[in-house]
């Protein structure tokens, strides 16, 4: 028998565990919810107050559910609305106020960028701080000895330079990491053949140390080269290595947290944007260590212009007249070079 009562809205009524659909209409009968099909048959009913009706979220097509397992589905989500309206029931839900008034979206999302950028620049250093504090001094032998030893086997090789050499360096770089915070006892110097790693000397974070023959063979004396190593100690010192972990961990847990999972490139861009960041706190912590250099060559009774004679060798050998950039991982060698002048002046 057809309907006396109007249509709420038409549809697609689907029976209870089964995939087949029925072309239908959603109307009320009394204090019922009914669903009949194009000849007016009753296919579903329920009282109004123990049917479901889906939230409204966008465009999604509207859910009718009914005791029996079956549900309703229309995309006139407007006419289930105003029905709701007249039920006394929340027309919209707040998923999809959200998405109607743009303003108070885009309040949100300049609240949560305004939390995010307060949360790096003040919780963020606090908490790096707090972590390097409480490691235990096992967590950075451990992850030095698993660095040494994979470059031992996969970059490094023997070093290729004379006992005499050796010594005089050795001798020098005692006399700075006596006069350092940790005493001598603390660091290891480690003579390599740097391979594709070339001229180079870097700290792990437990203090040992490696220089490579190449950068032994570049500078011009050892005093230069004990600057480059009392630099290096200046990292070990200020914990740069254990910073650089904490803060990155950090700033990816940062991310996740403002993003959200807003979609892999927009998350993309963040974590470039982060990696940027990443690179200013290595440039300073480059000045940083520089600065110690210059201390501790001043203790030693050492040249502390040294390592300053060492960038001017960069400049006039490998032609390294870089700038400081965004890109840069270090400040630029002329730049190194001009501050830490400056600062034995002073």
């Amino acid at each position: 028998m057809a309907s006396d009562h109007p249509a709420i809205a038409v549809g697609e009524w689907h029976p209870a565990g089964s995939s087949r659909s029925v072309l239908g209409s959603l109307v009320e009968s009394g204090d019922r919810l009914i669903v009949r099909d194009e000849t007016g048959a009753e296919l579903a009913g329920g009282s109004f107050s123990l049917v479901e009706i889906s939230s409204r979220v966008g465009r999604i097509p509207r859910r009718i559910s009914f005791q029996d397992g079956s549900l309703f589905e229309t995309n006139d989500n407007d006419a289930v609305d105003r029905f709701l309206a007249q039920k006394g029931r929340a027309a919209a839900g707040i998923v999809h106020r959200l998405e109607r008034f743009h303003p108070r979206l885009i309040a949100f999302v300049a609240a949560t960028i305004l939390l995010g950028g307060l949360i790096y620049r003040y919780a963020l250093p606090a908490l790096v701080e707090v972590a390097v504090a409480v490691t235990p001094p096992i967590v950075p032998r451990i992850m030095s000895a698993s660095t040494f030893e994979t470059m031992d086997r996969t970059l490094l090789d023997e070093s290729k330079l004379d006992e005499v050499r050796r010594g005089k360096i050795l001798d020098g770089f005692r006399r700075i990491a006596g006069v350092s915070a940790a005493g001598e006892r603390a660091y290891t110097l480690n003579f390599r053949e740097g391979g594709p790693i070339g001229p180079n000397a870097f700290a792990l974070p437990d203090g040992t140390l490696i220089l490579t023959d190449e950068l032994v063979k570049l500078a011009d004396d050892d005093e230069m080269i004990v600057g480059v190593l009392a630099h290096e100690i200046g990292h070990v010192e200020h914990q740069h290595s254990l910073r650089q972990i904490y803060r990155a961990a950090g700033v990816a847990a940062l991310i996740m947290l403002v993003a959200g999972d807003i979609g892999s490139g927009a998350e993309d861009v963040l974590v470039e944007g982060g990696g940027l960041l990443a690179l200013s706190y290595s440039r300073a912590a480059e000045a940083e260590a520089d600065r110690h250099s210059v201390e501790l060559m001043m203790k030693a009774g050492l040249d502390p212009a040294a390592i300053a004679r060492f960038f001017e060798l960069l400049e006039t050998k490998l032609d390294d007249h870089s700038e400081t950039s965004i890109l840069s991982t270090h400040p630029g060698t002329p730049e190194r070079r001009k501050a830490i002048l400056d600062l034995i002046a002073e």
